[in-house]
């Protein structure tokens, strides 16, 4: 296996897209499966899929192609989808909730054992039964209890402050809804993501798709 700091995020962030199709072959009770195959159902070259799953060793055999379950599992060790993982949210309005809503139902290890706001019509609210506790809380909670990852959901202007009191309780992640960049301390990852700039770069594929039909 290579280095795994030394494995590009381009080949990170297809093996989510790869789990989840095998965990669909897996209930329609596929057994095994060649690249080939996989390509046909995922889109990537069968070339692009050996060379990613060669990052981490080779799961395939000659003549036989990948066995599902297996590969599977490997897949969710290496994304570390094999631990469970505690998170809070800062930020309970509607994106807060619906992030919350998808993580208790998503039921996937990854775990919200605190919500926190500002705003008093949201301090005692209770979603899928955790209460949404004072933001004044948070650093109090970060000390009693560990937590993996912070979920920041609030506008840009309050995210950095947000932000520093997770590093500073020990979060290893953090997930940003804010729309703002975010100045983090070596060691915590970080996963940003930005809604209008994927509804931007929609309306980008949008326009041009209706450009080259114009020129039809």
């Amino acid at each position: 296996m290579k280095d795994n700091a030394k494995i590009s995020s381009a080949v990170i962030k297809r093996l989510p897209r790869y789990r989840r199709y095998l965990s669909d072959l897996q209930k329609k009770n596929v057994d095994r499966i060649s690249s080939n195959e996989l390509s046909n159902l995922i889109g990537y070259t069968a070339s692009q899929i050996r060379q990613d799953l060669n990052n981490f060793g080779g799961f395939g055999q000659q003549g036989y192609g990948y066995n599902i379950q297996s590969l599977y599992n490997e897949i969710s060790s290496i994304l570390g989808l094999d631990k469970d993982y505690k998170m809070v949210i800062v930020g309970t309005g509607n994106l807060g909730q619906a992030i919350a809503n998808y993580t208790h139902y998503y039921k996937s290890g990854f775990m919200v054992s605190a919500m926190f706001d500002v705003n008093p019509k949201l301090i005692g609210l209770r979603i899928n039964d955790i209460e949404v506790l004072d933001y004044e809380r948070l650093e109090e909670f970060m000390q009693d209890n560990s937590v993996d990852i912070g979920i920041v959901c609030t506008n840009k202007d309050s995210a950095q402050e947000v932000v520093d009191k997770l590093c500073a309780g020990g979060v290893r992640g953090i997930w940003n809804f804010a729309p703002t960049d975010l100045q983090l301390p070596e060691g915590v990852a970080l996963e940003n993501v930005h809604l209008s700039d994927s509804l931007h770069s929609l309306a980008y594929y949008i326009n041009r798709n209706s450009q080259m039909k114009d020129q039809d």
